[in-house]
Order: C-alpha cells, then structure tokens, then sequence
C-alpha cells in the first residue's frame, strides 16, 4: 500500500501565476511542505508573499528540456496547467492535450510518483461542451506515460477573483431586470475555492486517491439562476429574472462581455459549459476525505465577499496569462529605430517611496490622475471591438506586482521605490508601454519622476494612429505627470 507523502519530499506546483494555482502554494506552504514553483517567467513571480520559500523553476510544457529540468528529483506534481482563453481559442484543445502529453512522458522519465490534476466536472456520456471535453481529454493524457494520476474534477469554483464568481457577483450588481436563456436553469453543484485547495492537500495524505478521478462539489447544488438570485439576498439587492426562450451561448457571451470584466472569449466556455447538468455523481470524495465537509453556496459566497471587502484578495482570474495577450517577454526600451517614446520629466519634493505610492495607486477604482473619463472612454471602444476593456480594475486596491492586470494594461516590471512598467493590451495597431521610473534629485529633498510611453507601431496604420492620436495623448501624458506630481508632494506634508 503507497504511503502517505513525506513533509520533505518535492513537490512540484504548475500553473501558479492562474487562480488555483497561486492559491494552493500558500496553502501547502501552511503545512510545511517542501515545494518547487514552476513558470513561463519568473518574473511574473516577485513580490508574491510565498517568493522567497519556494524553489523556483522556469520551464515550458511545449520545452522538453525544460519540463525535465523542472520535474528533476520532484515526487508529487501538481498539473494545473489550460490553455482556454488565450491568444487563439480555436485550437486550445490540441494544445492542452500536447502540454499534458509533454508533461506526463517527462515526468515518467524523472520518476515523479504522481500527477494530480484539477479538472472540469461533467457526465462523459453526455454532451459535453468542447471545454469541458477538453478537460477530461487532458486528464486522459496524462495518464497515458505512466505516473498515476489523481484527478479531481470541479464545476464553479466560488471564491474571490474567480472567473465565474465574478461573472456572478458582476451581472447581479449591475443589472436589476436579467433576460435568463434556458441555461441559467442547469444544475450547477459549485464549489468554495477553499475546499478545492482542501481537497488538493488531502490528496497528498491520502494514498488510496493514486489514480482515481474524483468529483467534488459543494454542499448544495444550485443553477446560475439561483446562484444570482442567492447573490442578491446576501447582498440586499432585489433582481428580477426574465426568461426568454432563444439566447444562445454565443449571443450569452457577448452579454456577458459588455457586463463585466470577463471578456467573450472566456465568458462563452464558461457558459457553454453549463448547458449541460454538472453535479456530483458518486460518493468517492466523501468515501477518500471524510474529513472534508464542503460548504453550502452562501457560505462561501459571505466568505468570497468578506475577502472583497477586506481587500484581501491573493489571486484573480486576471492573474493568468490567458486573460491576456500571451507570455511576451519584457522587451528592452530603448530608443531604437522603429520604438517610438515620449517621455516627460519632473521634479517632485517628496521621497522615492511616496512617488512610488502614488504612481502605484493609479488605475482601478482610484482611477487615472488626469482625464479620468479619457481612459474609460478608451477602455469603451477597445470593449466594442472585443478587447479586454476597462473593467478588469485591480487585483488590489494599493499593491501592485509584476503580472497584475490593471484596467487595459498588464503590470510588466515592479521595483520598488523606483520603476513601475505597463504593457497595454488594448486592441492597437501596435505594442504599447507606459513607464514610470525615479531618480534621485540633484538637492536634497527632490526626486525625478520620469514617465515615458513607448509605442511600436505596426506598419503604416500604427504610424497613423500613433500621429494622428498624438496631440490628444500630449495633453493627456502632460496633464498626468503634472497631476502624479501634485498628489505626491501633497502627500508628504499630510
């Protein structure tokens, strides 16, 4: 009989700048065990509260080489790696399958004991939406090497900065009278983000869990409709719902995109896949982990908004890079032949760490420091022809780090006290930085505040559109050091 999982052995955790993923390091670091983080880039990693107990690793699922490197001398791995919702959706079912085909035989070959593995939840004999049949189709693939693997599989997971959370939390805030197409009415069992990463845990003290697929739900099973109406009640809202007969998954999305933060491309897997009932069907989680007693929908709801409110919010749905434009490298910035950059200076009568507080507070609900209605303008237009928008917001009302999503841009580089970099990921005809840098001042007392926008604009109609916008950006650009200025020099003398 395998036994338990030793508190040194290695244990390996993919997919930890995603939701889940960034979750469960805290949750087995509160347990002492021994863990290794792995990333397309690393960079993404500074500033997270568990950097520096880790052991991290930089590696590809699509670079074998890599994966060996990362899966060396590993025992237990976690695999909680999607594609969905990246740069192209069209394909991500093939790509899942050779990430986790690539991943398996590479960990076969380094003798890792384990997989264990979060998936979609769903009768495999009925009509899965392509989604969800990619999920279990990748659990598939991992087993195909070797190493057993432990899948767990999920429906809705309900906690702070979840996607579907927040499609929730989003359209019952905002919207009193809801049009409901026949698939808000689909049993749903939706799960607490707590008990996910409980579940996890457990699998590593629980020997019998090697090679079973295991469903987990929540205490209760719900709809979306219930889900959005339960919201309501905790939250005081009265909401009404109007059925309608034909809306289609495709039509639902789009709804959805204009609504809230989660853009169509994410919203129509989430939606199309709850066409079909996904609840809980056998008895074998409660049979492994009897310990584990789930929570009921409310109470994870309270608990969800209780971390809102708080602003104690470890991850989001944003976090990931496939609520982006894909895993670009930081680019070096510099004047070069076909990079654009504007750059303004000013000196500031306060310290480095309170122009960093302020620069580091912009976007989200404090909003943009001049033209505020300009930027949501912007973020309006890049929304109507299917860009990310402006409602993504923050993670986090006052701390900012690398890979952060902030409104339209993406947080590339953070050093503290002195740079602050954004990547735009608004639809442009061209690549975009926005940077903020300090310098010391010449007397004492004073600093530089640099603020330098970068644009490389593709072909002649990024050219156009750079020129023909740049009168409207000076004002904008000049107006907004001059306002970073004012609200950092005020703020020394408070």
């Amino acid at each position: 009989m395998p036994a338990k999982t030793k508190k040194s052995a290695r244990i390996l955790i993919t997919g930890v700048t995603g939701y889940v993923g960034g979750r469960l390091v805290d949750h087995l670091l509160d347990k002492n065990y021994t863990l290794r983080v792995m990333s397309r880039d690393l960079g993404r990693l500074k500033q997270r509260p568990w950097s520096d107990s880790v052991e991290q690793v930089e590696a590809d699922v699509f670079d074998q080489p890599s994966l060996s490197t990362a899966l060396k001398d590993v025992d237990i791995a976690y695999y909680l790696i999607h594609s969905m919702g990246g740069r192209s959706n069209d394909d991500f079912a093939s790509r899942d399958l050779e990430a986790a085909r690539n991943f398996a035989l590479a960990a076969s070959k380094q003798g890792v004991s384990r997989i264990i593995y979060l998936g979609g939840l769903g009768d495999s004999s009925s009509h899965l939406s392509a989604h969800l049949k990619s999920r279990q189709a990748t659990g598939n693939a991992l087993r195909e090497y070797g190493p057993p693997v432990t899948e767990f599989r999920a429906a809705v997971i309900v906690g702070s900065g979840s996607k579907s959370f927040e499609m929730v939390r989003y359209l019952t805030e905002r919207v009193p009278v809801m049009i409901c197409p026949s698939w808000v009415y689909s049993k749903i069992q939706p799960i607490a983000i707590r008990d996910v990463l409980s579940y996890l845990a457990a699998a590593l003290e629980q020997p019998d869990s090697r090679g079973e697929i295991i469903e987990i739900g929540g205490e209760d099973i719900q709809t979306y409709a219930s889900m959005m109406t339960e919201y309501a009640r905790i939250r005081g809202l009265k909401r009404w719902l109007l059925s309608v007969p034909v809306l289609t998954p495709w039509l639902s999305s789009y709804w959805v995109h204009w609504i809230t933060p989660i853009p169509a491309s994410l919203a129509r897997p989430l939606i199309e896949g709850v066409r079909n009932d996904v609840i809980v069907r056998d008895e074998k989680a409660h049979q492994l982990f009897a310990d584990i007693q789930p929570m009921d929908y409310a109470s994870a709801v309270e608990k969800a908004l209780d971390k809102l409110q708080r602003g104690k919010v470890e991850t989001s749905w944003t976090d990931s890079l496939t609520s982006s434009q894909g895993n670009r490298r930081p680019v070096i910035l510099q004047t070069n032949e076909g990079l654009i950059m504007e750059q303004r200076r000013v000196t500031v009568l306060a310290s480095p760490d309170k122009i960093y507080q302020t620069i580091t507070r912009i976007g989200g609900a404090h909003g943009w420091p001049a033209w505020n209605w300009t930027w949501r303008l912007r973020g309006f237009i890049d929304r109507l022809f299917g860009g990310v928008g402006y409602r993504r917001g923050r993670r986090d009302p006052e701390n900012i780090r690398p890979g952060d999503a902030l409104d339209f841009w993406r947080v590339e580089e953070v050093n503290p006290n002195r740079t602050l970099r954004l990547r735009a990921e608004m639809k442009l005809p061209g690549r975009a930085w926005l940077e903020f840098k300090i310098e010391q001042g010449e007397r004492s007392g004073e600093n530089e505040l640099l603020q330098t926008a970068y644009f490389a604009p593709k072909g002649l109609g990024g050219l156009i559109y750079w020129y023909g916008l740049y009168p409207i950006h000076r004002i904008i650009f000049s107006s907004m050091i001059a306002a970073l200025k004012k609200e950092a020099s005020q703020s020394k003398k408070i």
